[in-house]
């Protein structure tokens, strides 16, 4: 194809903004191929990696090993294995990601803006595993000031509402563990956080936003800024229509931008880091476990597949495209994307129960699991959807739950009526009234709740063994005893909030190589395409602890860009 045919040119091309993009635009830099492009579908750049909590997991990352964390590759390996098999995850990618995640930490750690925490308390999900850590393979990233990114902040995706204060402030997910469960000193860091929000006056002037980006939004924001300080190009509101190939090799893309229809060559390589398809209900239909919906997902609106379907298109192997990275979600009236339910169904004093009103789950579990045992459990004889999590007064008034908060902070009288009238939430006086309220068997929810609260005596739940390990106990409530995660529901009045069996983006997609790069069935490599976070075939598919879609995308952006530019670590 002559070079006439082509719009733009440039060395790599990568497609999406997240961590992963993000990453690779910059390590390719960085590794000398400077001339680096990176689209966009919408409006605002960051992606799901935007909205999220922002943690990435990485055994054995400078940070931990900075706190005096002893871990290993082999410690971390044999973690794994026991979740993951050889024929779902083969060794060379799980071996990759391992080998090269603390090398890509340190990589941008030393060369660029972007910052970790290292995170000491928050266990791995299977804590009952050899090779299980009880903290410090996950990391968050510090803080960053919005005012770095020049007008740049204002086309930034902002981490989910649900961790904000009052929808403005920003918090960490250590700040987060603090004042969601209040916990001891929580009003401390509460007053703390509002007190520079509203002291912070010239930035009060230029927007509502508190200037200290956190989780998510604070992650992206320091690649962004990196990226700002190497002129390299983002442009925002230009999806992908197609991969442009010839005689079987990637050369570019086409995009729209504009109103205009563009070729843009990729010299090198084009990335595809694009998300997978958790907003396209087709698609979702076609692969994913039933009940599916789109507007359960917590992933960005943007995510429709695109990259996923011009790799099967090109002929791609594919891989686990019936699985998503689960976790309940929480629709809430009047607001555009669904919260996660991640910590408030684990704090003790309420339970998740089916419509004969019994329970399917361990609560505190870590929230992949809860929803695999849901879609396990789930038949047209005995649904697990609608679920409904019950709590009482004492619940109400101790824990944040969702956009009720506490009942000191948003009181019943305060809700909105179109909570109770949409069918979303639900208080009443006894337990079979609230059960009749939501559609749920009176007597399967009365007998469920009159054994939780038994279960709280003895601090034992032999049904579903809440509180047995430390990832349920790490959203447990410490002042609560004999077990952190079991209080009796026994204070009028009682209520109920929905949850849905959603998810935070969808986990299948294109089989790769160590390297990121896109194979075909036959194991041959596609020339000159790669592939990295949701729209590849998952490195850590069990979900093994926090931050375990971020850490494969950011350590495989690193591998494809060290490929491309032939880049040599000694």
């Amino acid at each position: 194809m002559s070079a006439q045919q082509w719009d733009y040119s440039f060395d790599v091309v990568v497609v999406g903004s997240g961590n992963g993009g993000l990453t690779a635009a910059l390590c390719s830099y960085e590794m000398g191929t400077r001339d680096v492009l990176v689209v966009e579908k919408s409006d605002l750049y960051g992606g799901t990696s935007s909205i999220s909590g922002g943690g990435v997991w990485i055994p054995g990352n400078r940070y931990a090993r900075e706190a005096g964390a002893e871990d290993s590759v082999e410690k971390a390996r044999t973690y794994l294995r026991q979740l993951i098999t050889e024929e779902e995850v083969p060794d060379y990618q799980l071996d990759a990601f391992l080998e090269n995640g603390p090398k890509m930490v340190d990589f941008l750690h030393e060369r660029t803006r972007v910052r970790y925490v290292t995170l000491e308390h928050y266990p791995d999900y299977y804590t009952n595993l050899e090779g299980a850590m009880v903290g410090h393979r996950s990391m968050e990233p510090e803080t960053f000031p919005a005012s770095e990114l020049g007008e740049e902040w204002r086309r930034l995706r902002r981490t989910h509402p649900m961790m904000h204060l009052g929808g403005l402030i920003g918090f960490t997910q250590v700040e987060a563990a603090l004042l969601i469960g209040q916990q001891p000193g929580w009003w401390k860091t509460a007053v703390k956080l509002v007190a520079a929000y509203v002291a912070d006056i010239p930035w009060r002037l230029k927007d509502k936003y508190h200037r200290r980006l956190a989780t998510g939004c604070a992650g992206v924001a320091r690649l962004r800024a990196s990226m700002q300080d190497r002129d390299i190009p983002l442009w925002l509101n230009t999806p992908m229509r197609r991969v442009i190939d010839e005689d079987g090799v990637v050369t570019g893309i086409e995009v729209t931008r504009n109103g205009e229809t563009l070729r843009i060559q990729a010299r090198k390589a084009v990335i595809l880091a694009a998300g997978g398809f958790e907003h396209n209900q087709a698609m979702r239909e076609q692969y994913l476990p039933q009940p599916t919906d789109h507007t359960w997902s917590a992933g960005t609106l943007d995510n429709t597949g695109d990259a996923i379907v011009e790799g099967q298109r090109l002929g791609a192997k594919m891989h686990r495209l019936d699985e998503a990275w689960w976790c309940n979600t929480i629709s809430v009236p009047g607001e555009t994307i669904p919260r996660l339910s991640i910590m408030e169904k684990s704090y003790p004093g309420s339970i998740v129960v089916n419509p004969a009103g019994e329970r399917f789950s361990n609560e505190s579990q870590n929230y992949m699991a809860f929803q695999q045992e849901t879609f396990a459990k789930h038949s047209e004889e005995n649904p697990c959807n609608p679920s409904w999590q019950i709590f009482d007064a004492n619940f109400r008034a101790s824990y944040f739950v969702g956009p009720l908060y506490n009942s000191t902070f948003r009181p019943d009288w305060a809700l909105p009526k179109r909570y109770e009238t949409e069918g979303f939430f639900a208080k009443a006086d006894t337990i079979p009234e609230l059960a009749r309220k939501i559609n749920v068997n009176p007597d399967g929810l009365s007998a469920t709740v009159a054994k939780m609260n038994q279960y709280a005596v003895t601090g034992v739940d032999p049904d579903c063994q809440r509180g047995d390990s430390a990832y349920d106990r790490y959203y447990g409530d410490p002042r609560v005893t004999p077990n952190p995660c079991l209080a009796a529901i026994d204070k009028p009045p009682y209520y109920a909030m929905k949850v849905d069996p959603g998810d935070f983006g969808t986990q299948g997609g294109m089989v790769c190589n160590a390297d990121a790069q896109v194979l075909r069935e036959d194991g041959s490599v596609i020339p000159g395409l790669y592939a990295i976070g949701n729209c590849s075939a998952p490195t850590l598919p069990c979900y093994p602890g926090p931050g375990s879609t971020l850490g494969p995308a950011m350590t495989f952006a690193y591998q494809a860009a060290k490929a491309i530019s032939g880049y040599n670590e000694a």
